[in-house]
């Protein structure tokens, strides 16, 4: 485990608006209490609520990765209309202390999904 400091910050905030991802015009997430997590000089991550996905179009991979910052990952493939995006969404389930606030949330890839929208919320 390596804590997040000044040569590669983390941080975890709550994200304003809505967030919603999009695959084959099916949403299958769609959220207002997301997490931002900016992490060094990638690009923002956002952590959806596993209560505000629609869980019928996860699958479970095999795939499992570990971040020396973040803890073990696993992995899901997305499957709507018949449409299978392998390793497309991943999540932390017991999550380092620094970013304890993701567990029990899920991020997406976005070149494996049609769209991650972040709308303003009215």
């Amino acid at each position: 485990m390596i804590e997040p400091g000044p040569d590669h910050p983390i941080t975890v905030t709550l994200e304003p608006r809505r967030v919603r991802v999009l695959v084959a015009g099916v949403a299958v997430a769609d959220t207002r209490d997301a997490l931002r997590l900016d992490e060094g000089r990638y690009p923002a991550v956002f952590y959806i609520p596993r209560a505000d996905i629609r869980a019928e179009h996860f699958v479970p991979s095999a795939r499992t990765s570990h971040c020396p910052y973040k803890g073990d990952a696993s992995y899901f493939d997305l499957v709507v209309h018949g449409t299978r995006r392998a390793d497309a969404v991943w999540s932390y389930e017991a999550p380092f202390p620094a970013v304890a606030p993701i567990a029990g949330h899920v991020a997406f890839y976005p070149d494996r999904v049609d769209a991650i929208e972040v709308l303003d919320v009215a």
